[in-house]
């Protein structure tokens, strides 16, 4: 590992990240760990500012976030000021309001105060389900550009592809659902789509290099064959494994 990050200053610090997104997170989550960890990935994002959130969804997504690691609203203990030190909100949503600190605290949670006797699981995935509904949720990046040498985004996610202007990550100029690509495929630095509709023309862009292709390529594999799988029957194994997490989700539920 050292040999691959030679630039890198010691300590290592390494962040697993999930390589694929789910459609719906709250059907295909099945176990606790499993959401918490994706829960966590994804609220990292949004508080980056890796995927772009609106104020109001921002602070309701927040009220989640408190829910989840604090448990029902305590006045007592809960001072305004409480949450000062606590990462709530992406910086630019902060930098962006004309609200002080102590009014945006204070809508956080009002809508926190809401929540009260919901299961942390219920929590991070009503937080999920939620986020799931924003432009740039689930979707991976790679720099491009056209025959023409103008820079793009081409962007996987697990719908299809789409491309983007390199300033716009929100609103994409083309786009593939997956039921509409027949193969994807590079040769050398060219990436080529090639489409169901054989009267379609291929599409072909151009990477920075040859391992951003392998990379590319590798994701969007994996994605459409998931896509797929999602299409059919569901397993037996895994059908089990969704009852028996129903099970726990009772008898937490009987615990309260």
């Amino acid at each position: 590992v050292s040999k691959q990050i030679r630039r890198v200053k010691k300590p290592y610090q390494f962040n697993f990240r999930a390589k694929y997104f789910p459609e719906d997170a709250l059907t295909e989550l099945i176990h606790e760990v499993t959401q918490r960890l994706f829960y966590l990935q994804v609220k990292e994002d949004i508080l980056s500012g890796a995927i772009s959130c609106p104020f109001e969804t921002a602070i309701l997504l927040a009220s989640y976030a408190c829910q989840a690691k604090f448990g029902d609203y305590d006045p007592v203990r809960m001072q305004p000021g409480f949450f000062k030190k606590e990462r709530l909100l992406p910086q630019n949503i902060i930098d962006q309001s004309e609200q002080t600190w102590e009014q945006l605290e204070e809508s956080v949670v009002r809508w926190y105060n809401e929540h009260r006797s919901m299961l942390r699981s219920d929590v991070m995935l009503e937080y999920l389900h939620i986020a799931q509904d924003l432009e740039m949720y689930g979707v991976t990046y790679f720099k491009i550009t056209n025959k023409r040498g103008t820079p793009l985004l081409l962007g996987v996610d697990a719908f299809g592809l789409n491309v983007y202007a390199e300033d716009n990550r929100l609103n994409p100029k083309v786009g593939l659902p997956w039921s509409e690509v027949a193969k994807v495929s590079f040769r050398r630095r060219k990436f080529i789509i090639k489409p169901v509709d054989k009267s379609s023309r291929n599409l072909s862009f151009f990477s920075p290099t040859m391992k951003n292709n392998r990379i590319l390529l590798s994701l969007c594999v994996g994605t459409h064959e998931l896509y797929l799988r999602r299409r059919r029957q569901e397993p037996i194994e895994v059908q089990h494994m969704r009852a028996q997490a129903n099970a726990e989700r009772a008898a937490k539920l009987q615990e309260q």
